[in-house]
């Protein structure tokens, strides 16, 4: 005897509806928020009124906060409600990462965000900095000198120079946004280093622990003009790096082949 499915068969216009109400209790906490009329600490509606005033079924609602539960945003309480919450920013930088993930040149495009908002938070840090940021940042540093041969090691310091800097411009927007590309950055900083590693050229690898010495400097000295120059230059390092990886097949394609050794004839055998 067949035994019948238990999974309802949902209609488009079903599903649709879902969507759509599931979209609104999104958009409804975000204007919440936005409009600060509900702050971190407060407690939500009950389920029973957010469905009635949003014109959606209690389910979508509890589908809604438990997808914003699992962001971080709201967290929900047994015998307390749903309670608005501090997202979590790894959170954000994971839904960041799985989006870019399959985009192509992602690392490059999210390379040049990264420049526009370090080189702002740079020019903030020098107006900003406090000592605990210098000595975070030249602690940072200490460590970029101590794995200028360890290209995982010197990734990690290398994400914490620039961290640091990001940190010292109190900024909570590129915080959080750097917060945010966290995932992506680290992979960035761990290419750019094994590019330095496989180079020839030791100067390169002096070269990126002086540029990190000229940034804490600038910092130091209040200079946002140099310090945003001074940064834009060892940005450069890397493009200039990559560019050199991606013409080196091309060169030793175009290179002429080594013409064929002329064998030498064979001397005939004497007839006796």
């Amino acid at each position: 005897m067949t035994t019948k499915s238990r999974i309802p068969n949902i209609t488009r216009a079903e599903s649709e509806n879902q969507t759509t109400g599931f979209a609104k209790v999104f958009g409804f906490l975000r204007e919440q928020l936005l409009e600060s009329r509900i702050r971190t600490g407060d407690r939500l509606l009950p389920e029973r009124e957010l469905a009635l005033q949003l014109g959606v079924s209690r389910p979508i609602v509890r589908e809604g906060l438990r997808a914003l539960s699992m962001m971080g945003v709201v967290e929900i309480r047994e015998r307390v409600g749903t309670v608005v919450r501090q997202p979590d920013v790894s959170v954000l930088g994971d839904v960041f990462a799985f989006s870019l993930a399959q985009a192509p040149d992602a690392l490059d495009d999210v390379m040049q965000a990264r420049i526009a908002l370090e080189c702002q938070a740079i020019r903030l840090a020098c107006q900003r900095a406090t000592t605990a940021d210098i000595e975070r940042m030249r602690a940072a540093l200490d460590a970029i000198e101590a794995t200028v041969d360890d290209a995982a090691g010197g990734a990690l310091a290398d994400f914490e120079f620039h961290q640091a800097i990001v940190r010292s411009s109190k900024s909570d927007t590129l915080i959080q946004l750097h917060g945010a590309m966290a995932a992506m950055l680290t992979r960035s900083h761990r290419d750019r280093r094994h590019l330095v590693g496989e180079h020839k050229d030791e100067s390169i690898k002096r070269t990126v622990v002086e540029d990190h010495h000229l940034l804490l400097e600038m910092v130091i000295a209040g200079d946002e003009d140099a310090a945003d120059q001074a940064l834009r230059k060892h940005f450069r390092i890397g493009d200039e790096l990559r560019r050199q990886k991606a013409i080196a097949p091309r060169k030793a394609a175009a290179a002429p082949a080594a013409p064929p050794t002329a064998k030498k004839p064979r001397k005939a055998k004497a007839t006796p």
